[in-house]
Parts: C-alpha cells; sequence; structure tokens
C-alpha cells in the first residue's frame, strides 16, 4: 500500500515529513513547557504537529518495510524507525496533558463544575514528564535519521570531500 506516488518512493517524501514535524512539536512542547503563558495561545498548534507526527510515524514505517523489499535490508535504521512511535505517542500525550491543564487553570468559576484547579504539584510533575519526553524524542528523531542517512549513502558522502 506505502510503496510508491508515481514511481517515486513513499518513504523519503513521508520521513521528510515526520523530520520536520517531529523535531517543530519537540521544540513547541519545550517551549510550552517553560512558558505557561504560551500554552493556551501556541499549545493546540504544538499538539497539532505532534499528533501530524505521530499520524505519520507508521505511515513512515510502513513505507519503509515497502522500500526495502526493493533495495535491502536498511539494518540498525528499521529498528529505530519502528520504536519512534513510542517516543511520539508519549510526547502527543503529554504536550496535550500542559495544553489541558492550563486550560483547566483558566476555567472561571462559573465555568467550573467546582472552584478546584489542578494541583501545582501535577502541573510541575507533567511539565517535568513533558520535558523528559521532549528530550527523549529529540535524541530518538536523532538516531533514526543517522542511521538511515548511513544506510542512505554509507561512506560516499564522507569519502567525496577527500
Amino acid at each position: 500500500m506505502f510503496d510508491t506516488i508515481n514511481g517515486l518512493p513513499i518513504h523519503p517524501l513521508v520521513v521528510h515529513a515526520v523530520v520536520v514535524m517531529l523535531p517543530l512539536a519537540i521544540l513547541g512542547t519545550l517551549a510550552i513547557s517553560a512558558v505557561p503563558r504560551w500554552r493556551l495561545r501556541y499549545g493546540p498548534l504544538v499538539v497539532g504537529a505532534a499528533l501530524v507526527a505521530t499520524v505519520l510515524v507508521p505511515v513512515a514505517t510502513s513505507s519503509g518495510e515497502e522500500l526495502e523489499k526493493r533495495v535491502g535490508d536498511p539494518g540498525e535504521h528499521a529498528e529505530l524507525g519502528d520504536q519512534l512511535i513510542w517516543f511520539a505517542i508519549p510526547l502527543l500525550v503529554l504536550a496535550a496533558a500542559l495544553v489541558w491543564v492550563e486550560w483547566r487553570a483558566h476555567r472561571t468559576p462559573a465555568d467550573a463544575q467546582d472552584a478546584s484547579t489542578v494541583p501545582r504539584a501535577v502541573v510541575n510533575g507533567v511539565v517535568a514528564l513533558a520535558v523528559v519526553a521532549s528530550l527523549a524524542a529529540g535524541v530518538q528523531v536523532f538516531r533514526v535519521g543517522d542511521s538511515g542517512a548511513r544506510a542512505a549513502w554509507g561512506g560516499t558522502t564522507s569519502e567525496a570531500g577527500r
């Protein structure tokens, strides 16, 4: 299903979308973690970027499996790519949680069923987990991309400059 479009492999096309959207979601999550007043304004955009990236990760892995049938085993890259979804999902969930806790804190008592807000310790916990998830996802994106570049290019780029 996820093989080619007009003769071009889908994998590099989708991968570039993931390589743009997931780091944007990572940086956005770090930003809304650090600056609470940005959570309501920019948080939905961050969650949207994380959602798009998370949805595209399985498309990238499926199209990579189809490409593997044509060009051979990419080695470590395939294994790392399969793991990326387990970094993208927590990032998405925690970015959404940051926006939710901020939205909950800004509800007026008339809007709220009860006047309670989210306890500060819970907010701090979500922030800490979001930062950890962002950093972990960033490292994994780098590892997947680096292994993919090595699988595609091997030593040709470093040898060309000699």
